[in-house]
């Protein structure tokens, strides 16, 4: 299948796309007692949703993303507002966990801090990661034990306020619980299954992400080699090689009634595969990561995403697992390698043509292939609705016009590209 034919799209028109995106998101947000401000998951649940995933920690960051773009003080208030909700949330938090958790408040608490200078956003992110260490049992925090609600996100988070300590003690456990294949390594992303998930969000290669980013900055080469032992049995399982690059979701397919075997996004496919890449190419210099990175990105662009071409095969426009997040790595490629904008002008154009727009705003719905009707209710975070969308959206309008393409917010699991110039 081959790259669909290149698209122009009018840059200052997506600024608009994303200004309404924004517009329509913080309308959706509900105040707080204390004069906080929340979302919830989508506009109509009763409850608002406060983590990292798909609700207000999540969301903070694309406000730092339009007050950086814009120059408008309304984002950074808004973000402040969000903040005081976190900060009033952060002790009777559930989980501990980087994108379900206690640990992904703290990272974006002890953001708002740093560009903020709110200091009781800042002391509530030490006492979330208090509690964070004080509940760790030695071992792990819960039923996952991998990057989006385990050890692995854990660990990133801790590392990426400071807390060396804690993301060591957090990998730590994998270098015993390590399970040998033929070819590496692999772990269980949850005690009570049989099938070994192989990518970003749940699997291997999200373990190997954290050992890596934390072994490289804490000098534990223990880590970076268990790391690369993880990534060695991942790379064996390519089905798509020379030149591409594709791994299915799962060994044995777990859930096979609801789970495709292969797909193309962030949390189980190539373009969330070749971050772990990028990163091992940072931490090691070896030029198979880069290549095996570029291979990931030959499979994405001649998979046909973001074309629709059966059911089930590409419904999210979204961060996680949609065409928002195949435009993060369009974007870093462009940044890092001069790689052309042809295939995120697509992306783009997809996007904006997706958009419900009306006096409200924009926003974007998903599509449930298996439900009737099938076109889902817009959600408000990072994972799959507005706030993920439009800061990728903010992120392609910026760079096309030669600006900065690093983002406000550095996300944990994806290494930030150099400033340019």
């Amino acid at each position: 299948m081959t790259a669909p034919e290149a698209t122009v799209v009018v840059v200052d028109e997506i600024e608009e796309l994303a200004a309404d995106g924004l517009r329509w998101l913080t309308a959706a947000a509900r105040d707080t007692p204390g004069g906080g401000l929340a979302w919830p998951a989508k506009p109509s649940d009763d409850d608002v949703d406060l983590m990292l995933y798909g609700g207000t920690a999540g969301i903070v960051p694309v406000l730092l993303e339009a007050w950086r773009h814009f120059g408008d003080d309304s984002y950074a208030d808004a973000a402040l507002r969000a903040a005081r909700s976190l900060v009033n949330a952060v002790d009777g938090a559930e989980d501990d966990s980087l994108y379900f958790g206690r640990t992904g408040m703290a990272v974006v608490l002890r953001t708002v801090h740093d560009e903020l200078g709110d200091t009781a956003a800042g002391t509530a992110a030490d006492r979330a990661l208090k509690t964070v260490r004080s509940r760790f049992d030695g071992t792990r925090w819960g039923v996952l034990f991998e990057l989006m609600g385990g050890n692995a996100g854990i660990g990133l988070g801790a590392l990426l306020v400071g807390d060396a300590e804690l993301a060591v003690s957090a990998v730590e456990p994998y270098l015993r619980t390590a399970e040998p294949t033929p070819a590496g390594v692999q772990w269980a992303h949850r005690p009570d299954i049989d099938s070994r998930l192989h990518h970003l969000s749940h699997g291997t290669l999200g373990i190997v992400l954290a050992l890596a980013r934390i072994g490289a900055a804490t000098g534990r080469t223990d880590l970076v080699e268990l790391a690369l032992s993880g990534a060695a049995d991942v790379v064996a399982r390519d089905e798509a090689g020379p030149e591409g690059f594709l791994v299915t979701h799962s060994t044995p397919l777990y859930r096979p009634d609801v789970v495709e075997p292969l797909s193309y996004g962030w949390c189980h496919g190539p373009a969330g595969d070749a971050q772990v890449f990028r990163l091992l190419r940072d931490v090691t210099a070896d030029p198979r990561w880069p290549a095996l990175a570029d291979r990931c990105w030959h499979t994405v662009t001649h998979s046909g995403v973001p074309r629709r071409l059966r059911p089930g095969f590409w419904d999210n426009n979204g961060r996680c697992c949609g065409t928002a997040g195949v435009l993060a790595l369009a974007c870093d490629r462009i940044a890092e390698q001069g790689e052309t904008d042809d295939f995120a002008h697509v992306l783009v154009a997809d996007l904006a043509a997706r958009a419900t727009r009306d006096r409200d705003g924009a926003r974007w719905s998903n599509f449930a292939y298996r439900a009737t009707p099938g076109d889902l209710e817009p959600g408000t975070g990072w994972a799959a609705g507005n706030a993920g969308i439009v800061r990728e959206l903010l992120r392609f309008v910026r760079l096309s016009r030669g600006g900065d393409p690093r983002y406000a917010f550095p996300w944990p699991d994806q290494p930030q590209v150099p400033r340019r110039g």
